[in-house]
């Protein structure tokens, strides 16, 4: 499981399902239509947030250290 949370392609597709499933949820009409209300619709797109913060944090981890070896290479 560690080996599959760590390729990139599952990472995007966490980040961009979750970002935009919280987001989806956050919409009133979307979220009675799931029969969501109040606190529990705040709850699940704030979860829903926090997984694609992880999955963004960790796809931005691994880019640093490239991007930083670059910017040495051209000064």
């Amino acid at each position: 499981m560690k080996s599959l949370l760590a390729s990139g392609p599952v990472l995007w597709f966490l980040f961009l399902f979750a970002l935009g499933l919280g987001l989806t949820i956050g919409v009133d009409q979307v979220a009675a239509s799931l029969g969501l209300h109040g606190i529990g619709r705040v709850l699940i797109s704030g979860m829903l947030a926090l997984i694609s913060l992880g999955a963004g944090a960790n796809l931005l981890r691994r880019r640093l250290p490239a991007l930083h070896s670059a910017a040495k290479e051209s000064s």
